[in-house]
């Protein structure tokens, strides 16, 4: 299994980050480039589920409005809910499954980062990729990508802060607050950078310069479908 998974997942990654870092010469620009590449290439799943969650986010009223009415009926609510999502052509679980497809590839690249960019990691590549002989894990001379940085994790944590901000519903302020759904929002919006910044001053900072630029690509495209699923 663990073969398999190297074959299918990590080493095309691992691979993939040595032939541009054959190209660019710089281990920070060539994380940066993968990012944008893998965003691309995982940028119709990513967009689905923003999609769905804002959708799921616009019916929050009419969800609590069923709640209130059969609170003391647990299976009419399912049934009633059930209807509304049916008839909105929305599932409840759209938002969650292209996450589950992109999971794969995050774990893997995840292993890419955190170990493969020693130099022995080298014997991996396919005979068609360039040997560099040795990997330089360092971002323009300055930052050491395979060592922890806690000014990167510092960065990366008030970036994941402003995405998760971003997909708060209005509502979520205080008179929502009695609001289950709004009240777990609002512990993801301090708790998450938070996890962000702990996690990133044990991990390479090869990861977390990863973690910064996706989550920057990720407000982007947020941004982008807000704004038209507002119109």
């Amino acid at each position: 299994m663990a073969q398999l998974w190297q074959t299918l997942f990590y080493q095309p990654l691992f691979n993939l980050l040595v032939l541009v870092y054959g190209w660019v010469g710089d281990m920070g620009v060539a994380i940066i480039i993968l990012t944008i590449l893998l965003k691309l290439i995982l940028y119709p799943l990513s967009r689905q589920s923003l999609k769905s969650q804002l959708a799921l986010q616009k019916l929050q009223p009419q969800v609590n409005e069923l709640k209130k009415r059969y609170q003391e009926d647990k299976p009419k609510l399912s049934r009633e809910m059930m209807a509304l999502y049916q008839q909105e052509k929305i599932s409840p679980f759209s938002s969650c499954l292209p996450l589950l497809i992109q999971l794969p590839f995050l774990i893997a690249l995840y292993q890419v980062f955190l170990s493969g960019l020693e130099s022995g990691s080298l014997n991996l590549l396919y005979g068609f990729i360039n040997n560099p002989g040795h990997l330089n894990s360092s971002f323009l001379g300055v930052w050491l990508l395979n060592k922890p940085n806690w000014l990167l994790a510092i960065i990366t944590g008030a970036t994941q802060f402003w995405q998760t901000k971003m997909l708060l519903p209005k509502g979520s302020g205080p008179a929502a607050a009695g609001d289950m759904a709004a009240s777990m929002n609002k512990q993801m919006l301090y708790l998450m950078p938070i996890l962000t910044v702990i996690f990133g001053l044990r991990l390479p900072a090869g990861l977390m310069l990863y973690w910064l630029v996706n989550t920057l690509l990720t407000i982007g495209q947020q941004y982008l479908t807000i704004k038209s699923h507002a119109n």
